[in-house]
């Protein structure tokens, strides 16, 4: 099996946000990897991974990073795959990395999720992939539609929250 999304974290200290992304790729049976790279320590294995990803069959990049946040962008600069930048909030809240994910320079994209978003980095994957793929689609579609079921089911249980003034 091989990957076709490729996540990627500048450490193993950014795992616990980046595993939500893979938790929903592995609900979707998308083959991903995991690969820990860092711009500023690695930079010859980054480009070596971005010039390889997709001869190998990746079709889309999550790309995690904290702080300066060069990962993704240096990534983006690279391949032609698209890439998700994943905001990690090491410092300043975050809002340091996410302006740079965010503020790329013409003609060097790079799809931004909310500070530790990697969860919806995922689904932003899934939903590029169900493009092509009639399979991750139809998953896609049932997870999605499962979303309003919960607030169906939110909505029934406020039904029985109780206040003196409340009229539903």
């Amino acid at each position: 099996m091989n990957p076709t999304v490729s996540i990627i974290m500048g450490s193993t200290s950014d795992l616990p946000v980046m595993k939500k992304a893979a938790d929903f790729l592995n609900s979707m049976q998308v083959p991903f990897e995991m690969i820990a790279l860092s711009a500023h320590r690695t930079p010859d294995e980054v480009a070596d991974f971005a010039h390889n990803a997709e001869a190998r069959g990746v079709k889309v990049i999550i790309a995690g990073a904290g702080m300066a946040a060069a990962l993704p962008g240096v990534i983006a600069a690279i391949t032609p795959l698209p890439v998700i930048g994943v905001p990690l909030g090491a410092t300043l809240m975050g809002q340091d990395a996410l302006l740079s994910i965010a503020q790329m320079p013409p003609g060097i994209p790079v799809a931004t999720t909310g500070i530790d978003g990697a969860m919806n980095a995922a689904v932003l994957a899934v939903r590029i992939l169900a493009l092509a793929d009639t399979e991750i689609k139809l998953r896609y579609d049932a997870w999605r539609a499962s979303l309003g079921e919960k607030i169906v089911k939110a909505n029934e249980s406020l039904r029985d929250v109780a206040y003196e003034f409340k009229t539903n």
